[in-house]
């Protein structure tokens, strides 16, 4: 999820037992060592005289005058559990995945710098409290996230077409999150221990990012000349794996989708621990600013977005407090061991400098927020307590408020609005006519290496 820039610069099976078989005092009788195959089954033949005895197996053995009637052994019927992904995804991650241990991200080695190698003590006594990157159990819970991420976003990419509305694509792949996770988030308490870490972006064409479809909008279909960025998170005790791509259905607009595609990478791969911001910004507008695209047989340059950056994730905040512009800047920030990273990037063919758009993305309780709130409007204090119980600092729209049920609340968010206790998010456009392009991807600072936790074979 794009962050605005400062104004500065994802058997049983029953077997039917054999009847026994009564051998006779002397051994096995006669012929019987003819009729065992390799499992210890016996085959079907007339029975055999002496050592005329054919070699094929025999059904009928008589020991002592009593006939006795071998049967073949049925084999086991084993019932299959999941192992694949149903389509559209609602298989829970927990029944692909019963040892529990979710599949690591790629692994990056940090660019060495010999002139920048020491940490101050203030950045060591802020690394010591972000340890948790080591935890194994912590680990594996971000890892299940961006797993989950992926296979939505796969069964988006193969499943999304034109034609369909943007609240059918965003339903889909929300339902999808909360169906994999085992988590549907419907009781109080239960969004805020894994569900959706935003809501999911649709923006099309000019409008560069923060879209989604909510009640009393009108309805917008998917078009197969449209641009669509798709942004959406996953979190698991508030951790957010923040991932995002682009669609088009119009090979014209590839160059568009590879300039920002590669403009992520670059600045993924030149992030690291105690690398200055400022240089990651310089790397990321070089790569993306290098392309043109022709449209209608104009030829546009891709431009990096101004108003927009890349952020650091902290633990129900998608937008931790640092920012990664996609312009040269002359920010000294560096990026510090044990943090967590979205690595994001937005080019354009307009102008690049954006403006609100009408209408509500979303809202967010402010992190300074005071737990409890006095206020006049008896639905304001209600709709904030909602807020609490369900979403926390988390991001949300009127979409997720409707699916618990809660209705006449647009007076009240407007208090909350209003006092500085929730914040509301508008859609950001770039000029008319104009397209644009996101990619973006989650990494882990850790001690030895970085790990691009969203990482997939798509992007």
């Amino acid at each position: 999820m794009g962050s605005k820039s400062p104004e500065r610069d994802g058997q049983k099976g029953q077997e039917n037992a054999n009847d026994p078989v009564e051998a006779s005092s002397g051994g096995m009788p006669r012929g019987e060592h003819l009729a065992t195959d390799g499992d210890g089954t016996l085959g079907d033949s007339d029975e055999g005289d002496d050592d005329e005895a054919n070699s094929a197996a025999l059904t009928n053995q008589t020991t002592n005058g009593n006939s006795q009637k071998k049967r073949k052994r049925p084999k086991k019927k084993s019932k299959k559990k999941a192992n694949k992904q149903s389509s559209p995804p609602r298989v829970p991650l927990s029944q692909l995945f019963p040892q529990g241990k979710y599949p690591t991200g790629q692994i990056q080695n940090y660019q060495v710098d010999v002139d920048n190698t020491s940490r101050t003590t203030a950045e060591e006594i802020r690394y010591l409290s972000r340890r948790h990157l080591e935890d194994d159990a912590f680990l594996n819970d971000y890892r299940k996230a961006a797993e989950i991420h992926r296979q939505v976003r796969k069964w988006t990419q193969e499943s999304v077409k034109p034609g369909q509305t943007l609240t059918d694509i965003a339903v889909e792949i929300e339902d999808g999150v909360r169906a994999l996770l085992g988590n549907a988030g419907l009781e109080p308490g239960d969004s805020l221990k894994a569900g959706m870490g935003f809501p999911t972006g649709l923006s099309l064409n000019n409008c560069v990012a923060h879209f989604t479809p909510n009640p009393g909008q009108k309805e917008i279909i998917l078009q197969s000349k449209d641009v669509m960025k798709v942004d959406f998170g996953v979190h698991i005790n508030g951790w957010i794996v923040d991932s995002a791509f682009t669609m088009s259905f119009d090979p014209v607009y590839d160059n568009l989708l590879a300039a920002v595609k590669d403009a992520t990478n670059t600045g993924i791969k030149n992030a690291g621990i105690d690398v200055r911001i400022s240089d990651v910004s310089a790397a990321i507008q070089e790569a993306m600013e290098s392309y043109e695209v022709e449209i209608g047989q104009k030829t546009y340059p891709v431009k990096a977005v101004r108003s927009l950056s890349g952020h650091d994730i902290k633990q129900y905040r998608i937008h931790g407090g640092k920012s990664i512009p996609f312009i040269k800047n002359s920010d000294q920030t560096k990026m510090e061991e044990g943090e967590v990273f979205a690595i994001e990037t937005f080019g354009s063919t307009g102008r690049g400098y954006l403006h609100d758009g009408v209408g509500v993305y979303g809202y967010g309780k402010s992190y300074n927020a005071p737990a409890r709130v006095s206020l006049p409007l008896a639905s304001a204090r209600s709709l904030y307590k909602t807020i609490n119980e369900n979403f926390g600092t988390i991001v949300f729209c009127r979409r997720y408020l409707d699916r618990l049920g809660i209705d006449r609340y647009l007076a009240g968010m407007n208090s909350l609005v209003s006092q500085g206790i929730v914040d509301v998010y508008e859609p950001l456009l770039d000029v008319k006519g104009s397209y644009s392009a996101q990619y973006e991807h989650t990494i882990l600072l850790r001690e030895s290496n970085k790990e691009i936790i969203s990482r997939g074979d798509d992007y």
